[in-house]
Parts: C-alpha cells; sequence; structure tokens
C-alpha cells in the first residue's frame, strides 16, 4: 500500500509542477513551447483551467502525503528503544560453575596401577 502511495506521489508532484510551469506568467514559462493555448482551452485561454487543475492537484497532493504519513506511522508505532536488546548491551560476569560435592558415605576412588610381573 506504502509503494502504491509514494508512486502516486512522484507522479503527483510532477504533473503539479508541468501545469504550474504551463500557466501564464510574466515570462510566460513553459507555455510557450505548448502551442495555442487558446484554442485547447477556450477563448478565455488556460488561465481558468490551470489553475483550478493546480487546485485540485495541489488538493490532492496534500491529503496523498496525510495519508502516507499516517500509514508510515502505523508501521512504526514502536519506538526504536523498545528494540534494543539490553542483555546483550549490559555486560555481566559469567556464572561461576560449581561441582556438586562428593557423597559423605561415599568411598573415595583410588587409581589403580597395574602392577609389572
Amino acid at each position: 500500500m506504502t509503494s502504491t502511495l509514494l508512486i502516486i506521489q512522484f507522479v503527483l508532484a510532477i504533473i503539479i509542477t508541468i501545469t504550474i510551469l504551463l500557466q501564464k506568467s510574466s515570462s510566460i514559462g513553459l507555455g510557450a513551447y505548448s502551442g495555442s493555448n487558446e484554442s485547447l482551452f477556450g477563448a478565455k485561454g488556460p488561465g481558468n483551467f490551470l489553475s483550478k487543475a493546480t487546485m485540485t492537484l495541489g488538493l490532492l497532493f496534500v491529503i496523498n502525503t496525510i495519508a502516507l504519513g499516517y500509514i508510515y506511522n502505523q508501521q512504526k508505532m514502536e519506538s526504536a528503544v523498545d528494540s534494543v536488546k539490553t542483555e546483550t548491551l549490559i555486560p555481566t560476569t559469567p556464572k561461576e560453575t560449581t561441582t556438586a560435592p562428593a557423597a559423605p558415605n561415599a568411598a573415595p576412588v583410588v587409581p589403580t596401577i597395574p602392577e609389572n610381573k
């Protein structure tokens, strides 16, 4: 879901940039490269259509940004501190291994040495 919204975000950013550059300005912008805009958008020119398109695309861009922020926030609800393993960070001394004491009534084990005859 997030990858789809991220792709939509990039596409919206590119389309908004193009619509802003196509609008009539003092230096004409990219509108000079698009040919006769009056015949395409009607007698009043592209001003009204492009301003409405820019407003709509801007609104979609903001809504998509809020949706992306919400989804990323839901995926990352736990803090980075919660995922740190504290057992590996705190040095501990190894426990001493003790052997069990011998039974009190057990006979001592005496190694036998074979006699050479």
